[in-house]
């Protein structure tokens, strides 16, 4: 019985291989014609913005720690009314091995990836891209997603001072 099976298992492979050898071979003819990746493939990535247009990366380094190869990195700002964002954010696509691991860890979707392959160039400090060439208009693949609406911070407010909001805990209250 396990001398058909070893057998079985040392032709099986050369049946797969003698069968595509006579089959036509399928070429694309790269820059003329592009192949269509698939709607999960994970390629460039890129910061979207909220549906009022601002940014949503509030520099949590949450990406930059999740990244295995760390080609992420940023500082944070809090602007005057209290939102956080990135005041520069970098990323170098030289070292990205474009694992998605950045966006799965992003609590706002502020980073998402795209099918757009095409980021190859010869010189590498072309690869390391700022702020500036990562954000891009539009939401990306959730238009209606808005972090600070769905978290339930107070940006214009302070913490505990909306409507829907209680204030601080007195902890030493708590205590019998």
């Amino acid at each position: 019985m396990n001398l058909w099976r070893d057998i079985k298992g040392t032709f099986q492979p050369f049946w797969i291989t003698l069968g595509y050898l006579f089959k036509k071979p399928v070429t694309i003819q790269y820059p003329e014609e592009k192949r269509t990746p698939p709607p999960r493939y994970r390629a460039r990535i890129v910061l979207t913005r909220d549906p009022d247009g601002k940014e949503r990366c509030v520099a949590c380094q949450l990406c930059s720690a999740a990244c295995p190869v760390d080609c992420i990195s940023m500082q944070a700002a809090e602007a005057p009314d209290g939102r956080r964002y990135a005041a520069w954010f970098r990323i170098n696509f030289a070292r990205c091995i474009f694992c998605g691991l950045c966006a799965e860890a992003c609590p706002t979707m502020a980073i998402q990836t795209t099918p757009d392959y095409e980021i190859c160039n010869r010189d590498v400090l072309k690869l390391v891209q700022e702020k500036e060439d990562l954000l891009i208009d539009g939401c990306g693949k959730d238009t209606e997603y808005n972090y600070y609406q769905h978290a339930g911070v107070g940006v214009v407010n302070g913490r505990g001072g909306n409507e829907d909001e209680y204030g601080p805990v007195d902890p030493k209250a708590l205590v019998p």
